[in-house]
């Protein structure tokens, strides 16, 4: 009897029509999952004046859904390490589509909360289980690209909720952009049918029967008979202490990718709530106004796929310096009375260098933590995150409150880029003292 190394089926596995439907499921949920987290910022002026809310009030109104999608992570990705990932992603995507069309009844802020909290938590939990889906599954050689292509789902979802925006909200109002919620939740049954389960939990759970079929999808000449045995190496580092992130040089580099995804989430969420109802009070336009948000998750897509491109193919943490200068640099020349086309210009590389750099920093810590500690780091990088994704609403809140000028209001929003551009500088700094030493000591034994 033979032993099957899965990990290297997968990873020399050719791309195949598998591999295509599994980016399209997950790009698809994705999907989903961006034009639930951006609906807020479309109908955020229309809820404004409805209920009357000031700008602190709106904002913290915004955040509910972030504080769900902390705890949805931490809950969810537990729990589909029991029950599967296949099982884990159809709770979060009902969890989260339901959510969002009883959001279309509130009547009230306090009901609206409740819902954008519960809908956070699954779209929390759906984010981080599609993503290592799609990772377990991608060839090595082409991991970080299929991941990039996948993730650039989140930024369609955003086009898509500011483009039924600018057709549904003038004709039928807020409500209806949560309700067309109900559509995806009827491709339900379809996802299930078609999404495979996660081949390490079918491993690990003994169901090899099953296992085995969907190896054979991916590479049949290379599984064999039913008589080989599948064996896969865990990979997951179990119980490792935070304090292992800080040990053998660790600690300059962690502390700055962490203030890195902090600044960067909270940029996102800061634009993607606030963009609207700022070009709004500017004097654009509710359509103009939502076709900037349009423009910005675009630039989110286009800015993840080139990401991703650079990444491979040049130093990594410069191409993330470069990014976060970029967007420095345009966040700040929003609040300029430009022509049209540079604005678009503006907003569209303003999104391609924020939500296109958060797959970046995902990968960097990838790269970055070794394989017993990966899972640890990530978590912790990804947590500090979500709050700067909490932060970024309430910013924008306070600011509006106390009735800045526009300029100013947008070059608050670029200090992160900024601040994470030098957390970025630090890391590679701090990477290459690391690495000259044992350069030299090669250079000694050799």
């Amino acid at each position: 009897m033979r032993q099957i190394d899965v990990h290297q089926i997968i990873d020399n596995a050719r791309f195949s029509r598998f591999h295509w439907m599994v980016m399209s499921l997950c790009a698809l949920l994705l999907i989903f999952d961006g034009y639930d987290l951006f609906i807020y910022g479309v109908v955020l002026p229309a809820i404004m004046q409805e209920w009357g809310l000031t700008p602190l009030e709106a904002g913290a109104l915004g955040s509910y859904a972030l504080f769900g999608m902390m705890f949805g992570a931490l809950a969810f990705g537990t729990l589909a390490d029991k029950i599967g990932r296949k099982k884990g992603i159809a709770i979060c995507f009902a969890l989260f589509s339901t959510a969002t069309i009883v959001n279309g009844f509130a009547s009230n802020p306090t009901e609206f909360g409740i819902c954008r909290f519960l809908a956070g938590l699954g779209c929390g939990g759906l984010m981080p289980n599609a993503v290592a889906l799609m990772n377990e599954y991608a060839p090595k050689r082409l991991r970080s690209t299929l991941v990039a292509i996948m993730f650039s789902g989140y930024s369609v979802g955003g086009m898509l909720a500011a483009g039924v925006g600018i057709y549904m909200l003038p004709r039928f109002g807020w409500e209806s952009m949560f309700f067309a919620a109900a559509i995806p939740l009827l491709l339900l049954p379809l996802i299930l049918w078609l999404l495979p389960e996660s081949v390490g939990f079918l491993i690990r759970q003994g169901r090899h029967a099953e296992a085995r079929a969907i190896l054979q999808r991916i590479e049949p000449s290379l599984v064999g008979n039913s008589a080989d045995e599948l064996v896969m190496s865990d990979t997951k580092g179990k119980g490792v202490a935070v304090l292992e992130l800080f040990r053998e040089g660790r600690a300059l580099r962690t502390l700055s990718l962490w203030v890195a995804f902090f600044c960067c989430l909270l940029m996102v969420y800061a634009l993607s709530s606030w963009l609207p109802k700022l070009m709004a009070n500017a004097g654009y336009s509710l359509g103009s106004s939502l076709s900037f948000l349009l423009a910005l998750n675009f630039g989110g897509m286009a800015g993840a796929i080139l990401g991703g491109w650079l990444g491979d193919r040049f130093n990594l943490v410069k191409v993330m310096v470069g990014f976060f200068v970029a967007a420095a640099v345009s966040i700040s020349l929003l609040g300029f009375n430009s022509p049209p086309v540079l604005l678009y210009l503006l907003i569209t590389v303003a999104g391609a260098t924020t939500i296109g750099t958060q797959i970046l920093l995902y990968a960097c810590a990838a790269q970055f933590y070794g394989l017993s500690i990966r899972s640890t780091g990530l978590g912790w990088a990804s947590g500090i995150g979500r709050n700067g994704a909490i932060v970024g609403p309430l910013l924008g809140g306070a600011l509006m409150g106390i009735n800045l000028p526009l300029q100013l209001n947008f070059m608050a929003f670029a200090i992160p880029g900024a601040i994470a551009a030098i957390a970025m500088s630090v890391f590679a700094i701090s990477a290459q003292r690391r690495q000259a030493p044992s350069v030299a000591l090669a250079a000694a034994k050799a």
